[in-house]
């Protein structure tokens, strides 16, 4: 699992004006309703519900880098300029038994930096850290015969990051986060792998948001993911994957901001061990179109995670 990892985090804006100068400004005011570098949604590399055994450790290290390059409200773009996200991401992960189910804990601590540039200078940047997450994953189908699993993943989001109300961007988000998420891998051809997820996430309110310390809620976000792995070597594979996320509209102050999601995502890359404990992920791709907030043209992906 990458926080979103990963992936896949929405700047927001509002849609409650239809004048594009209007638009244009409120997409400086607005753009940061939530924490602009980490996801929202809950995006997985393919293979992540792959089980290991118990008393197995992992340690990995993200990189991710996006920018966003226009921003949209209801689906019509109200500006340009460039939002840079540059974050990493330390994950640490335990595999145990319970009962017979393989279950693991997790910790995944984000920190990055984000700015604007160009039009979206005004946002201007900030560095600092994430909310921790916290995850708990349990197997409830494991056949490693048949390469067959299915996994089913709490995530609680704690306010831990740096937080302003003063900023327009923030890497915290000043709010708890409540999600689950589910995943299933099998094999779909010789060689070739399947990895299915879909996740919904809850926000408690964020009470003092903004300049004027209004109040932020958020409805419940959804996430679908696809992935499909062809193994080219016993140690390399290619990898092609899809995301759709939705939901996720807002009010300040209880005034709704018609910002909606609706974000189409791909990502293309390759998987590798370089030996039997040590692998590298690597993912390029994009948004193909949102119909609120930025919209993400550019995107890289990096991890190097050790098996112990």
């Amino acid at each position: 699992m990458k926080s979103n990892h990963a992936a896949d985090r929405k700047l927001r804006v509002t849609g409650s004006s239809r004048r594009p100068r209007v638009l244009k400004m409120a997409a400086l005011a607005m753009a940061v309703a939530c924490c602009p570098t980490l996801a929202s949604a809950i995006s997985v590399d393919a293979g992540d519900y792959t089980p290991l055994p118990a008393g197995a450790n992992f340690a990995g290290m993200y990189y991710q880098h996006a920018e966003d390059t226009r921003i949209y409200a209801n689906g019509s773009r109200v500006a340009g300029g460039d939002i840079t996200q540059d974050i990493g991401i330390a994950r640490f992960v335990h595999y145990t038994s319970i009962d017979g189910f393989i279950v693991n804990y997790q910790v995944l601590i984000p920190f990055g930096h984000v700015g604007g540039t160009n039009q979206m200078s005004g946002l201007g940047n900030n560095t600092g850290t994430g909310d921790v997450i916290f995850a708990s994953t349990v197997w409830v189908v494991n056949h490693p015969e048949s390469n067959t699993y299915l996994g089913i993943t709490p995530f609680i989001y704690a306010p831990t990051g740096s937080y302003d109300h003063n900023r327009e961007i923030n890497l915290g988000e000043n709010r708890w986060k409540f999600a689950l998420q589910a995943g299933f891998i099998t094999p779909v051809a010789p060689k070739v792998m399947l990895d299915l997820a879909a996740d919904a996430t809850a926000f408690t309110p964020n009470h003092n948001y903004g300049v004027t310390g209004a109040t932020l809620t958020e409805s419940p976000l959804f996430q679908a993911q696809g992935w499909l792995r062809y193994q080219l070597t016993s140690s390399f594979d290619l990898r092609l994957g899809g995301s759709y996320v939705f939901g996720g509209n807002q009010t300040i102050a209880g005034v709704s901001q018609a910002n909606r999601q609706s974000t189409p995502s791909f990502l293309v890359g390759a998987g590798w061990f370089p030996t039997k404990t040590w692998q590298v992920i690597a993912l390029f791709g994009r948004q193909t179109s949102t119909e609120n907030g930025p919209l993400e043209t550019q995107r890289f992906n990096l991890r190097v995670a050790h098996f112990f």
